[in-house]
C-alpha cells in the first residue's frame, strides 16, 4: 500500500497544451504553423520533411511552410517542469550560459548551433545574453561568410534573424555583414542559401538583407551587384505555394530598389509579369493582405522609371487587377494601387492602359477611392485620374492637361 501510495505522488498529469500533438510528448521546441496549432520542432520538421503541405492537428493546407518559435509555451512549460515533481528533465536544448559561451569559444557544427537556438529560445534574457556578446556575434558572421556547408549556412541564418530585433544589433550586424573578406563573403553565402536553403532559411535570408538594406543605403547597389544575389531573391517571390516567402522577398526587393539599375534589373528578370500573376491568384483573406499591399508596393516603385511604366503598360494583368484590388484590401494597398494607375495613364499617359482602366469600371472605383479616407496625396491623383478616364475624346482632353503632381520624380 505504501508503494502503490508513493506511486501515485510521484504521478502527475501532463497539461495536453503542453503535449506535441505528433508525438504526444512535452515538447521541448515548441513552434506554430500558420494554422495556429503547436508543435515540437523535431516532428514538425519530419512531418514536412515527408513532403506533407497540411496541418496534421486539422488537416488544412498550409499556405507557409514557415514555423514560428512559440515563447511563451516554451517557458510555461519550462516553470511547469521546474516545479512539477517528476523525473523528466528540462528539454536537451536548453543550454546552461556557461556552455553556450564555451560554444562561442570552440569550433561551430550544427549540433552546436542548434544547441545555441534552442539556448536563445528558452527565454529573452538567454536571447540578450547572446545578441549583446561581441564575440558571439563577431564569430557567427566569419564563420557565415567562409562556409560552404548548407546546413551551417541556414543555421547560423536563423540565429542572426532571432538576435537582429535586440537593442543596436542591427547596425552592428549590418556593418560586419558589409565587410569585404578575402574570397568568400556573408552576401555570398546569403545567396547560396537563398539558392540552396529550405523555404523558412530563405524568408530569413530576405529579412536580413532587407535590414542591412534599410540601415545602410549605401548597400544597395553592392547587393544589386552580388552575382545572383537579386535574382535569387525575385526568384522567392514566385513561391506561390509560400505567401510569408513572397512578403519577404517582395519587402527586400522594395528596400533595394532604390536605384534606376535595381529597377531595371528586376523588369528584366520578369517582375511585372509575376506581379501581375500575384495579384490575379491571391484571394482577398487576410493571410495574403500583407503579399497584395507589398506586390503593388513593388510595382509603385518600378513604376517611377520610364521603363517601369512601360512594362506595366505592357503586361497585360497588371492594371486590370490593381483596378480589382481598389477598396478591396486596405487603405494602404488601395493608395498604391492609386500611385500606378496615376502613373501609367497621367504620367505615362498610356492610351492602352487608360482604356483597360474604362473597360473594368476603373472611372467608378476612382471616383470611390476619392471619396473615401484616402491621403490628400491619393485624393490628388484620383483628382487627375477623373479628368483623364472621363474624357470621351482622350486626344483631344489630354492635349491640355498638366500634372501639378510632384510626388514621383521621373526618370
Amino acid at each position: 500500500m505504501a508503494r502503490e501510495k508513493r506511486r501515485q505522488e510521484l504521478y502527475v498529469t501532463v497539461p495536453s497544451l503542453f503535449r506535441c500533438p505528433i508525438s504526444m510528448d512535452v515538447m521541448n521546441s515548441p513552434v506554430s504553423l500558420c494554422t495556429g496549432v503547436t508543435y515540437d520542432r523535431s516532428s514538425i520538421e519530419k512531418w514536412l520533411a515527408l513532403g506533407h503541405n497540411t496541418c496534421p492537428a486539422t488537416m488544412q493546407t498550409l499556405l507557409s511552410t514557415h514555423t514560428t518559435p512559440n515563447l511563451t509555451l516554451r517557458r510555461l512549460i519550462q516553470l511547469w517542469l521546474s516545479h512539477a515533481d517528476v523525473t523528466q528533465t528540462s528539454p536537451t536544448s536548453c543550454i546552461s550560459k556557461q556552455q553556450a559561451a564555451e560554444i562561442v569559444s570552440g569550433e561551430f557544427d550544427a549540433d552546436s548551433l542548434e544547441k545555441m537556438i534552442g539556448f536563445m529560445t528558452a527565454s529573452k534574457e538567454n536571447l540578450k545574453f547572446v545578441a549583446q556578446s561581441s564575440a558571439a556575434v563577431s564569430k557567427l558572421v566569419e564563420v557565415f561568410a567562409n562556409s560552404d556547408q548548407i546546413r551551417i549556412c541556414e543555421l547560423i541564418v536563423e540565429i542572426l534573424d532571432l538576435i537582429s530585433p535586440e537593442n543596436g544589433v542591427a547596425e552592428r550586424l549590418a556593418d560586419l555583414i558589409l565587410k569585404s573578406g578575402d574570397g568568400r563573403d556573408c552576401l555570398s553565402s546569403l545567396a547560396m542559401v537563398l539558392q540552396k536553403g529550405n523555404t523558412k532559411s530563405k524568408v530569413k535570408s530576405a529579412k536580413i538583407l532587407e535590414m542591412i538594406a534599410v540601415i545602410k543605403p549605401e548597400s544597395h547597389r553592392k547587393i544589386a551587384e552580388k552575382p545572383g544575389l537579386l535574382y535569387e531573391l525575385y526568384i522567392l517571390s514566385t513561391v506561390e505555394i509560400d505567401t510569408s516567402a513572397v512578403e519577404a522577398s517582395l519587402s527586400a526587393l522594395i528596400a533595394i530598389s532604390t536605384t534606376r539599375l535595381v529597377k531595371k534589373e528586376l523588369i528584366r528578370f520578369g517582375t511585372v509579369r509575376t506581379i501581375g500573376e500575384i495579384l490575379s491568384g491571391c484571394d482577398y483573406s487576410s493571410p495574403v493582405r500583407g503579399v497584395v499591399e507589398k506586390a503593388l508596393a513593388m510595382l509603385e516603385t518600378i513604376a517611377t522609371c520610364t521603363e517601369g511604366r512601360g512594362a506595366i503598360c505592357e503586361d497585360g494583368k497588371c492594371v486590370v487587377e490593381i483596378v480589382k484590388r481598389l477598396m478591396k484590401c486596405s487603405g494602404v494597398a488601395t493608395e498604391h494601387g492609386i500611385t500606378v494607375l496615376w502613373s501609367v495613364c497621367c504620367l505615362a499617359r498610356d492610351r492602352v492602359a487608360q482604356e483597360k482602366v474604362r473597360l473594368v469600371n476603373g472611372l467608378t472605383k476612382v471616383l470611390l477611392v476619392m471619396q473615401s479616407d484616402c491621403s490628400a496625396n491619393a485624393k490628388q491623383m484620383c483628382g487627375e485620374l477623373v479628368k483623364v478616364l472621363g474624357a470621351k475624346n482622350s486626344k483631344s482632353n489630354l492635349a491640355p492637361y498638366e500634372t501639378r503632381t510632384t510626388h514621383i520624380t521621373p526618370y
